[in-house]
């Protein structure tokens, strides 16, 4: 509490919250209806057991789900091999992915299992299966498996994608793997450079980059005598992959080939090409294809052009990709789903339609909706402003069993704050304290955040008192209350927020927090407040923000300012040659040429004799 009000001591406060509403929410649209089926479907009441554990049958009753529970609840052993033979026919290349995917947080047993795979049921690995393989193996635990995957994988004529080789890089730095990053390097770029040497997908691709699809191409193409395989369709159509529409006539081509007979692993290599905005037509259209060929999309291939579809906002088509992979044997995870729901929610103009057609299809595989997907379907009810409607899903998950934590009512919370309804907002935490959760700091600084964005600084400011009673501010709660106070161009209270919450409450602001405030207070021409916030940078060990600083003193600035600001940069007993040099220039370019020489003449011994120094003065002496 002390500390509380010697921060907010020197800032003066509104006497109230804001008052006034926005007019309440319009009727739901045609969408709604459909919600309120689905929501009376669940009858407010939790699924009962029997219904749960029916649905689980028959959720397991196809062969790669069987198979996958029979691997996850058994240690490996000879009698799991001896169970897992009478499964020997449906070990397809989508089947293989979708166990390993399974098994990715286990890679000895993924291990195990694709050695059994190979071993024992003569499955033959492409090179898609082997990346992913090397994907799991990438962990500490499993290097000895890994390196053998590796040479395994190269004497067999595949190679490490550019992809991959990136992937398993970043992950053997992020886990300080020094040698295994050094030997990786060494055997990706040797591999490279042996492929480039003859590397005929290489060759079939400058042909096809080289004019237009036609007869002339596929001429030449039947000319160069090509040896297909799945390995070469698949290293052409990465080679071609900027090029979507060229990769689908290639595609094509290989496919009236007498010698030659596509499968499920060129299909979902071509599917990964053609997943992109000028080329959706063509993918959905291989999708069929695909089907009537009676192949099916692998796990990964889903969770790679599921996840490029939620970059690139092209949502309608994530959700379609979803339904078609959840009336397939590959069904994608609940995180798969609650990430699709996060992104539906993401987007800058909601279509709930896509929330409910989401959540339906996941319950219709026999799930119950989880925690993470009520508060996804709630998330995009609060986004849109139906207020009224995510209450009702409030009631069904805590009926569900789902409690309402931090995550849902901060989700209300952003809702009104974003209706601009603030005093909603800030009823929402007096509820969630009455329900026993308290507000954690997230929840804290959207309230805030909603205040600022409404240009309720003061209201934004007796929220933060009210929460340092239980929380503990940070970083980003001080950024926006920082950002807050400048967007209202109050630049004095910022700075002195800024400092008491540095030397009171020893909290460590984010670099850009300094950076934003220091531009602002040398605009107002407060050069002693900003070398001030310079200093303490220098003290959080932030590396120093010499350009708005040279950019004034030069303009603005006394020789004396340019000494203070010289001696602030380091630690050290001087700075480097380029700040003494960096300063003078500015006084030069800004016609101020006495200063710079009364600077020079400040500067130390072996500053003034310096080579450049001297470069720059003879210079502009004779100029």
């Amino acid at each position: 509490m002390i500390r509380s009000k010697a921060i907010l001591a020197s800032l003066r406060f509104a006497n109230s919250f804001l008052s006034t509403r926005v007019s309440s929410t319009p009727s739901f649209s045609s969408q709604v209806i459909r919600f309120s089926l689905f929501s009376s479907r669940l009858s407010f009441q939790p699924h009962s057991s029997h219904l749960l554990n029916t649905h689980r049958r028959l959720y397991f009753s196809t062969k790669p789900n069987s198979l996958l529970q029979l691997i996850l609840t058994n240690d490996w052993s000879d009698e799991l091999e001896t169970e897992l033979d009478k499964f020997n026919s449906s070990l397809t290349h989508g089947t293989i992915i979708y166990v390993l995917k399974k098994l990715d947080k286990d890679p000895t047993k993924a291990s195990n299992f694709f050695n059994w795979a190979r071993e024992e049921n003569g499955f033959n690995p492409n090179s898609s299966v082997y990346s992913f393989m090397l994907r799991i193996l990438a962990n500490k635990d499993t290097m000895k498996e890994f390196w053998i995957t590796l040479r395994e994988m190269k004497d067999q004529g595949f190679y490490l994608d550019e992809e991959t080789y990136y992937t398993i890089h970043s992950c053997f730095k992020k886990k300080k793997m020094g040698t295994d990053v050094v030997a990786l390097t060494h055997f990706y770029k040797r591999m490279v450079e042996e492929n480039a040497k003859d590397s005929v997908a290489q060759k079939v691709a400058d042909v096809i980059f080289g004019d237009e699809w036609g007869n002339e191409i596929e001429k030449e193409l039947d000319g160069m005598k090509i040896v297909l395989s799945d390995n070469l369709v698949i290293r052409v159509l990465k080679e071609l992959r900027s090029y979507p529409r060229k990769g689908l006539k290639f595609f094509h081509w290989t496919g009236k080939c007498s010698s030659y007979k596509h499968n499920t692993v060129t299909y979902n290599a071509l599917l990964r090409v053609l997943a992109r905005h000028d080329s959706i037509a063509e993918f959905w259209s291989v999708v069929e294809e695909m089907k009537g060929e009676g192949f099916e999309m692998d796990i990964d291939t889903y969770i790679k052009v599921s996840g490029n579809f939620q970059k690139f906002k092209m949502l309608e088509d994530a959700v379609k990709l979803y339904e078609v992979m959840m009336d397939g044997p590959y069904k994608p995870s609940a995180q798969d789903c609650s990430l699709l729901l996060r992104s539906i929610s993401g987007a800058d103009t909601q279509d709930l339609n896509l929330v409910f057609r989401v959540a339906n299809k996941y319950e219709a595989a026999g799930h119950s909706l989880s925690k993470a997907i009520y508060d996804g379907i709630h998330r995009s009810l609060t986004r849109v402003g139906k207020f009224d409607e995510a209450a009702k899903i409030m009631k069904v998950m805590k009926n569900a069993g789902c409690e309402p934590d931090n995550i849902t009512y901060s989700q209300l919370v952003f809702g009104f704050c974003k209706a601009r309804r603030l005093e909603e907002a800030c009823k929402v935490l007096d509820e969630m304290e009455a329900h026993g959760c308290s507000p954690d700091i997230k929840t804290w600084t959207i309230l805030i955040q909603g205040h600022c964005d409404a240009n309720q600084i003061d209201n934004a400011l007796m929220c933060f008192a009210k929460m340092q009673k239980n929380c503990d501010a940070d970083a980003d709660l001080l950024d926006v209350l920082i950002n807050g106070f400048v967007s209202q161009n109050r630049i004095d209270g910022a700075y002195k927020l800024l400092v008491e919450m540095i030397n009171i409450v020893r909290l460590r602001p984010w670099q850009a927090t300094f950076k934003i405030l220091i531009e602002k207070l040398l605009g107002k021409r407060k050069l002693e407040e900003s070398m001030n916030l310079l200093k303490l940078m220098k003290k959080q060990n932030y590396p120093p923000y010499p350009e708005p600083f040279i950019q004034y003193i030069s303009k603005f600035g006394t020789v004396e300012d340019a000494m203070e600001f010289l001696k602030a940069l380091s630690v050290k007993e001087y700075p480097t040659i380029g700040a003494y040099l960096h300063v003078l220039e500015s006084f030069l370019e800004e016609g101020r040429h006495s200063e710079a020489q009364d600077l020079l003449y400040k500067c130390p011994h072996h500053i003034r004799n310096h080579r450049k120094i001297s470069e720059l003065f003879g210079t502009k002496s004779t100029a």
